[in-house]
């Protein structure tokens, strides 16, 4: 992808679960980016229909399917270089030190936009089976030249998808 503007969708903590709404969210994206827990192949699958998919492995994604994944990935586009991974608690490094734009992770289910001195942290939350009480969101990160800037979605669940 050589363009001057990406738009991509962030996603995580499907837990086999793809929910119509989130795809709706994600229309138009560039690049969808899973912060793992996927659940189901089937998930990426249908989140491919819309835009190319790069996903990461979960504490949860076990079993044939997911021995592929990595627990972590580095996703670039353009100028940006965006850490994925799936419990930030588990970050190993320096991101700014290490040259990243931002970092994208989920395990929380609990959706954030922080920035960090230079890096932008994401988490898109859950767009799983819902958790608690928190609500359940996807998120999108623009990077243009110089600028990475990510808001969280929540979804408009309809009446069958809000006892999921």
């Amino acid at each position: 992808m050589a363009q001057s503007a990406y738009l991509l969708g962030l996603i995580s903590d499907t837990h086999g679960l793809m929910r119509p709404e989130a795809l709706d969210a994600l229309q138009g994206t560039d690049l969808i980016i899973h912060a793992g827990d996927i659940g189901d192949p089937a998930v990426l699958e249908s989140l491919a229909t819309i835009a190319p998919v790069r996903a990461i492995r979960g504490n949860n994604d076990r079993g044939a399917w997911a021995a592929n994944f990595l627990a972590a990935e580095v996703v670039e586009l353009g100028s940006h270089s965006i850490y994925v991974l799936h419990n930030l608690m588990e970050l190993d490094l320096d991101p700014a030190a290490a040259g990243f734009t931002a970092v994208v992770c989920g395990h929380s289910h609990k959706p954030a936009v922080e920035k960090r001195g230079s890096v932008l942290f994401v988490n898109p939350g859950s767009a799983g089976p819902r958790r608690f009480k928190l609500p359940v969101t996807v998120a999108t990160m623009t990077l243009t030249f110089g600028r990475c800037e990510a808001h969280v979605v929540p979804l408009r669940l309809t009446p069958l998808s809000r006892k999921r």
